[in-house]
Parts: structure tokens; sequence; C-alpha cells
């Protein structure tokens, strides 16, 4: 039976792998992958584990179904508050800021914005928001298809290095794998080179020379552009109360969901009263309501992580993933070199499921050095492929990236950023660890 659990998950993935070809949503195999494994488990009688010790399948499943929707609410508190945010035009007082024409310019801007958003919004959320910056400031389509990838690449740098930046960050730090401090500690400079070299090395190809091209629509759509009363507050509400998530794990010791849960009850009690607009009345609160940027919430994106955190769980419940562990601890008896392998292959496969594995694969103590290597490889390496991170998914379906298009022009760049980030760990951790320890 076995055998039948690792042939279901194997199949699930390569489905997962190959959505696009196939134009199968990913989220139908990674439900069909979760629940077919359980059923396998149940169906064999076979013996089920919690930390090595025997439990039975229901107190198993309840086990790993309690861990998902720890990071499935606090990912649905996140996302309902930043469509909060979106819905009060928030976002368009960032676009504002950016005033140049210069391409090389709007290149570190954008960047830059990606990089320092990702790490309070997330990293998709960043992406999505950069997007459409881009779409009101890049008139020409090619032109503007180099400025999104950067942004992919610099969007998944800043995600790496904040517990909230990303949903691997987020699943390593509500597992107690790494803390807030120390995360950002260790992994803020080789994330920043991550994102700055291929920036820096960027800004010399020819994509990037010269000036954008002007046109009297975009100029006639900003000035018609409706400002809102209410855009500026629910920014700096919805933002700050994001930022408040950790602290409140810090001060209460209480999991992150539940600080999100209060976050997302404070910025939703704001968005009731608050008038975005002078004549505001009963007939457009729906406009504006939490309601409302609750049915903007990709469902399908929350099941996948159900799907593929469960079907993980299935096989870290018969110690499989365990097993793993021992037999990449013989063939590679170095476990940094198994964190950047995770890193290439998050770029083919998604990257939940790897850390979900890798989580299980070792019990090392909170903020040991290889659970920061593992959230820096795992949130950037994806980078390397326009299908390897959801930021990538985002700007893939909204811009209608070429797969073959990235890989030619883009893939480089963001290998010599991950290269550099996890060459500067490497030396840290050995040199400059010996050196001052």
């Amino acid at each position: 039976m076995i055998s039948a659990v690792i042939a279901c998950f194997v199949i699930g993935y390569l489905l997962i792998v190959f959505e696009h070809p196939l134009r199968l949503d990913k989220t139908v195999p990674a439900l069909l992958m979760a629940s077919i494994t359980w059923a396998l488990l149940s169906l064999g009688h076979m013996d089920t584990f919690i930390h090595s010790e025997p439990h039975s399948l229901k107190e198993t499943l309840l086990y790993h179904l309690g861990k998902t929707s720890e990071i499935l609410i606090f990912l649905i508190g996140a996302m309902t508050i930043v469509e909060i945010i979106d819905l009060h035009q928030g976002f368009d007082i960032l676009k504002d800021l950016v005033t140049t024409k210069s391409k090389k310019k709007l290149l570190w801007i954008v960047c830059g914005l990606g990089f320092i958003l990702s790490a309070i919004i997330d990293n998709l959320t960043a992406t999505i928001v950069l997007v459409t910056l881009l779409r009101k400031l890049v008139v020409d389509k090619n032109d503007r298809l180099w400025f999104v990838s950067m942004v992919v690449i610099a969007a998944n740098a800043g995600g790496a290095w904040s517990p909230i930046g990303d949903v691997t960050t987020t699943m390593l730090w509500i597992g107690n794998k790494v803390s807030t401090l120390m995360l950002i500690e260790k992994l803020i400079v080789p994330s920043l080179i991550c994102m700055a070299v291929p920036t820096f090395v960027a800004s010399y190809l020819p994509a990037f020379q010269g000036k954008l091209n002007e046109t009297d629509l975009d100029e006639e759509e900003s000035k018609n552009t409706q400002k809102l009363l209410s855009s500026r507050t629910i920014l700096i509400l919805g933002l700050s109360m994001i930022v408040f998530v950790p602290v409140f794990k810090t001060i209460t010791h209480l999991p992150p969901y539940l600080g999100m849960m209060l976050s997302l009850g404070v910025v939703w009690l704001v968005s009731e009263y608050i008038h975005p607009e002078e004549d505001f009345n009963e007939d457009k609160r729906h406009l504006y309501s939490a309601h409302k940027a609750l049915s903007r919430i990709e469902m399908s994106s929350i099941l996948f992580f159900l799907g593929i955190l469960m079907a993980v769980g299935a096989l870290e419940s018969v110690e499989l993933l365990q097993n793993l562990a021992e037999w990449l601890d013989k063939i590679i008896p170095n476990r940094e070199f198994v964190a950047i392998f995770l890193g290439v292959f998050s770029a083919i496969i998604d990257n939940v499921p790897l850390v979900a594995a890798s989580m299980s694969m070792y019990t090392l103590p909170l903020d040991h050095d290889i659970w920061h290597f593992i959230a820096f490889s795992a949130g950037t390496g994806g980078s390397m492929l326009i299908i390897g991170s959801a930021a990538g998914v985002a700007a893939m379906g909204m811009e209608r990236i070429s797969f073959i298009w990235y890989l030619k022009k883009i893939t480089w760049l963001a290998a010599i950023g991950f290269i550099a980030g996890c060459g500067f760990i490497l030396i840290e951790d050995h040199f400059l660890g010996a050196l001052f320890h």
C-alpha cells in the first residue's frame, strides 16, 4: 500500500507540474491527491505516526488538518486585508510616487518597491500591485514584459526574509522552525543581494536603456482617476495591521493566525464606518465592503494549499519523508547542498510541498541555520522559471508571458541572483562565523 500512496503522490505532482499543457487547474490534482492518499492509508490499515509516536489514523488526520488550517486561516486573513486596501484604492498612492521616465531608474524603483512590499504584503500581492502599476507607466508591451519579469525576481527575494512575505517562510514561521527577528537578521542581506545583483546586470541591458514612451492617453487617464477619501487611511491601517501580526505573536506567544484574525477584525471594523467619497451613501457601501473583498479572494489557491499540504501530511504520517531525509543525509552529507537543491527544484516543482517535506525531514531546533537556508533557497529559487513561484504564475497570467521567452531572457538573471545569495550565506556561515566565533 505504501507503493500506491507514493504512486498517487507522484502522479498528482506531475499533473500539477504540467497544469499549463494539460489546461488543468492545479487545484484539481492537489485535492484528489490529498483525499486519495489518506483513503489509501485508511484502506490499507496502515500505522500512522506524529513526531515518531504511533497514533490512530483519525488523530493523525486531525493533527495535520489543524496544522494546515493555521496556515490557511492566516492566508485568508492577509488576502482579505489586501483586497480591502485595493477596494479603497490604497495602492494607487504608490503609483503617484513614480514620476521618472528613465527606464533604468524605473527598473530600480519597481524592483525596490517589489522587495519592500513583498516583505509586508507577500510576494504574490506585491507582484499583482506592481504589474498594475507598470501597466500605467510602461505602454510598450515588450518593454513591460522585461519590467514585470524583474519584479518577479525582486518580489520573491523580498518575500524570503519576512515571515509574512512568502507562503513557505510563513509555513516555517508558523511551524516554529524560524523566529521573526532571526529570519530577518539572517536573510535580509542575502535576499537584498539576490535582488540587487540581477537588477544591476539588467540595468545595462538594451531593454532598460533610454526613456519610456509617453502617450497623451496615459496622462489623460491619470488625470481622470478618481481619488477616494479613504485611500491613505486604509493603506496605512492595513499595512500596519499586517506588520502587527509578528509583534502579536512575540507578545502573546499565540499562533500567528490569531493575530491575523485580530488585524482583519480591526481593518474590517474601520472599513464599515469610513466614508470613501464625499457623497457616500448606503447604496455604495457594498462597493467598498469586506464582503466584496472576500469575494475577490482566489479560493482556488487556498484549496490548492489545502490539498498539497494534506497530501504531504499523509506522507509524513507514515514516516516516508523521515526516511527520505535519512537517505539524503547518506548520499549528500552536507545539508546546505540539500537546501540549494530544494531551491533549484522549486523552479520546477511548487515550493510549498518542498518546504512542507523539508519540515518533516529534519528534527532541528528553532532558528537552526539550515531552516534559514531553506527559507531563502525555496523562496528565491522559484524565480528561475516563470512557473516556479506564485508571483511568477500571477505575472504570467496577467501579462501573458511566454514560458520560453522567460527561459531565454530572464532565467540566467534569476540564477545569478540565486547563486550570489547562496554564496553569501555559505561564506557567512563558514568563514565569517568562524572568524567571529
